[in-house]
C-alpha cells in the first residue's frame, strides 16, 4: 500500500508540469463583492467546473469560447472569451428574489462534484434521499455513500453510523458497543447533536425534514476536534426563494407505516420562513416494535444588510419506541420473529422527549474576513428499558461553534485562504439505574420498575481550537494544512455514595492536548479530473463508563484516548463532456490504543469485574469508487433523462495486536484471548450498490436500486458469520404543476425478492445477535400536495 501511495504522488507532482492555457478568475456578488462558492461555469454550453470556497474558478481556453457563469439567485452571465491571455473576474447581480442562506458548517457545504476538495466526501440531497421512502435515512446511506453503513436497531431508532469500520466503542468480549455511537461526530444546521461526552444519540431526529447530508470519512479533527472516524453533517429542507406554499405529504406503508407532515414556507428577499410539523406511527414488523413520533421543525432565516445574516433553527421532538431485542442466531435462522423475551417482558422500549435550538449570525468584516458563529442548547428527558433494567436520564447540552473565514490574494495567481474556529460544547446530566422486578397486580404483563441501583450526576466539557489553510497555485495546484487541538474533562458525582464502601463519592478524568493534523495535495487537471493525496489523524476519547471501575467506583487510571491515522490518496472528476462523474479513493486508516477488556477473578470460576485498557489496534485498508452517468437527456420527446449510478466498497480490515481477558469457564483460568490477524467483525469485505434514476416530461419519475452486502462476521473470532445478501428495490411516481397546486404521487417497494437481511448485527454478543428487517416485500406509497401563493 505504502509503495502505491508514493507512486501516486510522484505521478501527481508529475501532472503539475503539463501546462495548458487557461481563463481564471473570481466570482463574486455583485453588491457585497463576496466571493461565491459553488458557481456553474459553462463552456460552450458544457459544465465545465465550479468556484471554489474563495469564488475562484479556473478552465481550458479555446479562442472564441462562449463562458457562461450561472447561481442560484443571481442573474445569469454570459460572454465570449477572445484572448485566452488575461484573468475575468465577474460580479454576478442577486435575482429580485434571492436571499441569502447562512452557511451552517464550519466548512463551507460543496457540490460532491467540486473538484477542489482533497477528500472522498459525500454529498447527498434530495433526489437521493428520497429514492425510498425519504423517514429513516439510513437507506440512503447505505445505498449511496461507499465505506460508509447505518443500522438501527427499531422501526425508527438506535440508529448508528460506521464509517470506514469505527462506529461504537468497547463492549462486550472486547469489541465493539452495540448500544451507541462513537468515534464520529454528527451536526444538524450546525448544532452538534453528538453530545459533550461524544456519544451520539439520533432517537429524535426527523430525517424526514432533511434536505441535505455531507459525509466526511476518516479523521477530522482539523475541522470538528474529536472526531476521529469522521463526522455527518444534516441540513434541513430551505425555503425556495420567492416562493410562499402551504403543503401537505401523506405516506403509507405494510406494517402499519404512516407518515403525516405539514409545512408551511415562505422565501422572501431578505427573509424565509419554514414550519414543519410531522406525524410519524408505525406498528412494527415483529412483536414489540411499535413506533409513535412527533416533530416540529421552525427555520427563520433573515438578512438585516448587505454584511449581515441571521438564521434561527428550532426544534421539539416526542418520539417513543419498542424494542423487540435481539434474535438468537437460532431464531433468525428459523425465522422466528418473536422477538427477545427478556426485552419484551421489560417493555423495552427507548422514549426521548427533546428540544433543540440555535442561532447563527454570519458578519463580514471586509473583502477577506467573514465570521459565522452559532450558540445552540438541547434539554432531552429520556428513559429506556431493555433486557437488563430500566434508565433515565435528563441531559442540558449547551455550547458555541465560531469560525472565522478568511482569504487572500498573494500575486497574480496565487491565493490563501482559511478558516480558523472554535467549539466548546457542555453537558450535564442526572442518570438513574433501576432494576425491574415482577408487577405483583399483573404477573403474566410487563414487569416494573425496581429497586434504584444506581444515582449518577455528570458533567462533561469539550473543546476544540482548529484551523486550516488552503494555498492555491497555478496549473490548479494547493496545499491543505490544518490542525485542531482537542480537550474533554468528565466529572461524575456518585449520589448513592456509601462512606462505610471503598467506592468514591467523586471521580474525574481529563483529556488534553489532542493535537490532529491535516495535510493533503490537490491536483485539478484540464478542468475535468483532479488528483489529491492526505493524511489526517484524530482521537477518540473514553466515555463515563470507561473511565470508572463501576465495581470498585475507582478511577481507571492510566487509560488514553484512541487514535486514528488515515493515508488516503484518491481522483475524482467529470467526463465525457460532464455526463459521467466519478470519485475513486484508497485509504489506509490505522486505529491505535483501541479500547480492549481485562478481567479481574474473584475466585477460580468467577469473574469479579472488567475493566477497559489500551491495547489493541485495527489496520483499515480499503477502496471506494462511484460513478455516476447522464445516459440520456432531452427536453422534448416523452423520456426526459436516464441516469444510472454504481459504487463498491472493498474493505481489508484486520486486528492488530488486539487481546482481552476474561475467565474460561470451563477451566475457570484467567485466559488472554487474541484476535491478531483476524477480519474486523461487523464489516462486509464487499458492498455493492447499483441503480437508475428517470424523469420523463410529461411527470412521471423513478428508479430502481440493487444492493449486495457481502457475508460478515460478528464475532471477532470470526466463527460466526452472517450470510451475504442481495436486494432489489424500486419506487415511480409523477409529480406536476397544476395551476398554484404542485402535486407529486407515487408507489414503491423494498425487498422485492423477499429475501432475508438485517437492519443490525449486534457484535460480539451472543447469543443474541440479530436485530432483523422485515421478511417480506414492504410496500408503500404516499402523495405530496403543495399551494403556491
Amino acid at each position: 500500500m505504502k509503495k502505491i501511495y508514493l507512486s501516486f504522488l510522484g505521478f501527481l507532482m508529475t501532472l503539475t508540469v503539463f501546462a495548458q492555457g487557461s481563463v481564471t478568475g473570481t466570482v463574486t456578488d455583485a453588491e457585497t463583492g463576496k466571493p461565491l462558492a459553488g458557481a456553474r461555469i459553462m463552456v460552450n454550453g458544457s459544465n465545465r467546473n465550479t468556484t471554489n470556497d474563495q469564488g475562484l474558478y479556473a478552465v481550458a481556453c479555446q479562442s472564441n469560447m462562449e463562458l457562461k457563469v450561472m447561481y442560484i439567485g443571481y442573474d445569469t452571465y454570459t460572454t465570449t472569451v477572445t484572448d485566452c491571455g488575461n484573468d475575468i473576474d465577474i460580479a454576478l447581480k442577486p435575482s429580485m428574489e434571492a436571499l441569502t442562506d447562512v452557511q451552517l458548517y464550519g466548512q463551507k457545504n460543496s457540490d460532491m462534484q467540486r473538484l477542489d476538495r482533497p477528500d472522498a466526501a459525500i454529498v447527498l440531497d434530495e433526489k437521493e434521499l428520497n429514492r425510498g421512502k425519504g423517514l429513516f435515512l439510513d437507506d440512503a446511506i447505505n445505498a449511496n455513500v461507499p465505506g460508509v453503513t447505518m443500522n438501527r436497531r427499531g422501526v425508527s431508532s438506535g440508529q448508528q453510523f460506521t464509517i470506514r469500520g469505527y462506529g461504537n466503542g468497547v463492549g462486550f468480549r472486547g469489541v465493539n458497543n452495540n448500544f451507541d455511537g462513537q468515534g464520529y461526530k454528527v451536526y444538524l444546521n450546525n448544532i452538534p447533536i453528538t453530545d459533550a461526552e461524544g456519544v451520539t444519540l439520533l432517537d429524535d431526529i426527523d430525517f424526514g425534514s432533511v434536505g441535505s447530508v455531507e459525509v466526511t470519512k476518516g479523521p477530522a479533527g482539523s475541522l470538528y476536534g474529536l472526531a476521529m472516524a469522521g463526522a455527518v453533517n444534516l441540513t434541513t429542507m430551505r425555503p425556495e426563494a420567492g416562493q410562499t406554499s402551504i403543503g401537505q405529504q401523506v405516506l403509507v406503508g405494510n406494517y402499519g407505516l404512516a407518515r403525516f407532515t405539514t409545512q408551511f414556507q415562505m422565501g422572501g428577499e431578505n427573509t424565509s420562513l419554514l414550519l414543519n410539523y410531522g406525524h410519524q406511527i408505525s406498528d412494527g414488523f415483529m412483536d414489540h416494535n411499535v413506533s409513535n413520533k412527533d416533530f416540529v421543525n421552525a427555520i427563520l432565516d433573515f438578512r438585516p444588510n448587505e454584511k449581515q445574516t441571521i438564521s434561527t433553527y428550532f426544534a421539539y421532538s416526542n418520539s417513543y419506541d419498542e424494542r423487540g431485542g435481539e434474535l438468537t442466531i437460532e431464531q433468525y435462522e428459523n425465522q422466528d420473529y418473536s422477538g427477545n423475551a427478556r426485552y419484551i417482558k421489560n417493555n423495552a422500549h427507548s422514549e426521548v422527549i427533546s428540544f433543540r435550538a440555535g442561532l447563527s449570525h454570519a458578519y463580514k468584516f471586509t473583502d477577506w474576513l467573514e465570521n459565522t458563529t452559532t450558540i445552540f442548547g438541547s434539554g432531552i428527558s429520556a428513559n429506556n428499558s431493555s433486557a437488563g433494567g430500566w434508565t433515565d436520564r435528563a441531559p442540558l447540552n449547551y455550547g458555541l461553534r465560531s469560525t472565522f473565514d478568511l482569504g487572500f490574494d498573494l500575486g497574480d495567481r496565487f491565493r490563501l485562504s482559511g478558516i480558523t474556529g472554535v467549539e466548546y460544547q457542555a453537558q450535564r446530566a442526572n442518570i438513574l439505574g433501576y432494576g425491574m422486578v415482577e408487577n405483583p397486580d399483573d404477573p403474566d404483563g410487563y414487569n416494573i420498575i425496581g429497586a434504584e441501583r444506581s444515582n449518577q450526576f455528570a458533567r462533561e466539557k469539550t473543546s476544540s481550537l482548529f484551523t486550516e489553510w488552503v494555498l492555491q497555485m497555478p496549473y490548479g495546484l494547493s496545499i491543505t494544512a490544518g490542525v485542531g487541538v482537542s480537550a474533554m474533562r468528565i466529572d461524575l458525582e456518585d449520589r448513592m455514595y456509601d462512606p462505610d464502601s471503598d467506592i468514591a463519592r467523586n471521580v474525574s478524568a481529563d483529556y488534553t492536548g489532542l493535537w490532529s493534523p491535516h495535510f493533503a495535495i490537490n491536483k485539478i487537471i484540464n478542468d475535468d479530473i483532479s488528483v489529491y493525496a492526505s493524511y489526517g489523524s484524530a482521537y477518540n476519547t473514553p466515555v463515563s463508563g470507561n473511565i470508572v471501575i463501576s465495581t470498585t467506583g475507582t478511577l481507571n487510571t492510566g487509560l488514553k484516548p484512541e487514535q486514528g491515522n488515515q493515508f488516503e490518496i484518491g481522483s475524482k472528476g467529470n467526463l465525457l463532456q460532464d455526463k459521467l462523474h466519478y470519485q475513486l479513493a484508497l485509504f489506509d486508516l490505522t486505529y491505535t490504543d483501541k479500547f480492549t477488556q481485562v478481567a479481574v477473578p474473584l475466585d477460580a470460576n468467577t469473574t469479579a469485574y472488567t475493566y477497559i485498557a489500551n491495547g489493541g489496534e485495527q489496520d483499515n485498508k480499503g477502496v471506494e469508487a462511484l460513478v455516476q452517468y447522464t445516459a440520456y437527456e432531452s427536453a422534448s420527446g416523452f423520456l426526459s433523462n436516464l441516469k444510472p449510478y454504481a459504487n463498491a466498497t472493498y474493505s481489508d480490515f484486520e486486528y492488530k495486536d488486539y487481546r482481552y481477558e476474561s475467565i474460561n469457564r470451563g477451566t475457570g483460568d484467567l485466559e488472554t484471548v487474541d484476535y491478531s490477524g483476524n477480519d474486523v467483525a461487523g464489516v462486509a469485505p464487499w458492498t455493492v450498490n447499483a441503480g437508475v434514476d428517470f424523469e420523463t416530461n410529461p411527470g412521471f419519475y423513478g428508479n430502481v436500486n440493487y444492493s449486495y452486502r457481502g457475508p460478515v462476521a460478528f464475532t471477532s473470532d470470526g466463527l460466526n458469520v452472517a450470510d451475504a445478501y442481495n436486494l432489489l428495490n424500486a419506487k415511480i411516481g409523477f409529480r406536476k404543476r397544476l395551476g398554484h397546486f404542485d402535486v407529486d404521487i407515487y408507489a414503491g417497494a423494498t425487498n422485492l425478492t423477499d429475501t432475508q437481511y438485517y437492519n443490525m448485527l449486534f457484535i460480539n454478543q451472543l447469543e443474541d445477535a440479530y436485530i432483523p428487517a422485515p421478511l417480506h416485500t414492504n410496500f408503500f406509497g404516499g402523495v405530496n400536495f403543495r399551494y403556491n401563493f
